[in-house]
């Protein structure tokens, strides 16, 4: 019996203790990343982004290929397509949810059609003219699509258009973060997502826009005469013995003279990288204004990795056209925007040559192709090509 009683006063003491500790926690400030602490830089090493755009007053958000919507408290998908005079299963099936489906307040879904927004839209990051707007034309980022200009609307773009990723099963908002280098908190913030950070299977997200590409490392600094002390070297204290040649027995036979390997090279072995497609380029390279290059192609023409390498991303705009980033050595990276059929998944190898998809369907019909490093800087693709 006492046995019993000391068993019993010892639950009631962890129970109470359980209960102190869940009332102390405050899980707004867990670490999700489970990386905080001193010394570290993990945050350091993401881009800087820009602000969070701001929606108009219709809770919309445009940009040249798509809208986004904010969600109200009380919203379902139903109540929003209404509101907007959408059809609530098209705006359903968009979003992977159905119409009877309640929303968070502040969430945000894609819109499947274009619709009228505020008379006086908010614009972030530049005064931004409205009606048509080249896409082609803010393509400054290492994952900024190319395609072509959108029709006239009634609202201003916000900003420079983001890149759109679907999530698939499996990702999280931090596995998607570090694929884009942008830090977890950019994305939730410019995505509303709640405090737990969820994402769901066929959610749309806007990835946040860089304005900066990730600093590098600072050099841990020391102290003058804090290291260690060079070992010297053992000729310092001690000569190094004389060295002993002996005279050659016989003059070598004449060796034959290397072939020209140039002369034998073709066209795609003698560049760096090979062509993606075969086409004429018809929108050069501009470091300032347009960081890749437009080559011509017919709908259906094989897409060829340009180098071996790994594939890093797998995507798509919101019209459906593929993008694929291959990472190779010497840090470098290769970005195809315009893909239909992707052969190819997140993680394999690829040979050079070896055919990723397809060229999408397009008036014209082209492939958006991008030579960039680790760091998101671009170079121009044709010195890689010639």
């Amino acid at each position: 019996m006492q046995k019993i009683s000391q068993k019993l006063r010892i639950s009631l003491v962890l129970g109470a203790s359980s209960l102190v500790l869940s009332a102390c926690v405050n899980t707004s400030k867990l670490d999700w990343d489970l990386r905080a602490g001193d010394g570290n830089t993990s945050g350091a090493a993401r881009q800087a982004t820009a602000a969070v755009p701001t929606p108009d007053a219709n809770g919309i958000l445009s940009y040249p290929d798509y809208q986004l919507v904010k969600a109200r408290r009380g919203d379902t998908v139903a109540a929003m397509a209404g509101r907007l005079g959408l059809n609530p299963e098209e705006l359903a099936r968009t979003n992977a949810l159905r119409p009877t489906d309640p929303l968070r307040e502040g969430e945000l879904l894609l819109l499947p059609r274009r619709v009228s927004a505020a008379p006086q839209p908010a614009v972030i990051g530049g005064s931004g003219a409205g009606g048509p707007v080249d896409i082609t034309a803010i393509a400054t980022t290492a994952l900024d699509e190319a395609g072509p200009g959108a029709a006239p609307v009634a609202s201003k773009p916000v900003g420079a258009q983001p890149l759109t990723h679907r999530v698939a099963r499996g990702e999280t908002a931090f596995t998607i973060a570090r694929a884009y280098n942008v830090s977890a908190k950019a994305l939730a913030d410019w995505n509303q997502l709640g405090s737990d950070m969820a994402v769901r299977e066929g959610q749309t997200l806007i990835i946040p826009v860089a304005t900066a590409p990730a600093p590098d490392p600072e050099p841990v600094p020391t102290s003058p005469g804090a290291g260690s002390p060079t070992p010297e070297p053992p000729s310092a204290s001690k000569p190094l013995p004389e060295e002993k040649t002996e005279p050659a027995a016989a003059k070598p036979k004449a060796t034959p003279p290397s072939p020209d390997l140039g002369d034998q090279a073709t066209g795609a072995s003698a560049a760096k990288f090979a062509m993606p497609v075969s086409g004429k380029v018809i929108r050069p390279y501009n470091k300032q204004s347009y960081q890749g290059i437009d080559i011509a192609a017919a709908a259906g023409t094989s897409v060829k990795a340009a180098e071996a390498g790994t594939v890093t991303v797998i995507s798509a705009d919101t019209n459906g056209k593929g993008i694929i980033i291959l990472r190779h050595a010497n840090d470098l990276l290769t970005v195809y925007v315009g893909v239909s059929d992707v052969s190819v998944a997140k993680g394999a190898k690829v040979k050079r040559g070896q055919e990723m998809g397809k060229v999408a369907p397009g008036d014209p019909a082209f492939l958006h192709f991008e030579v960039r490093n680790t760091r998101k800087e671009s170079f121009d693709p044709m010195t890689y090509l010639q």
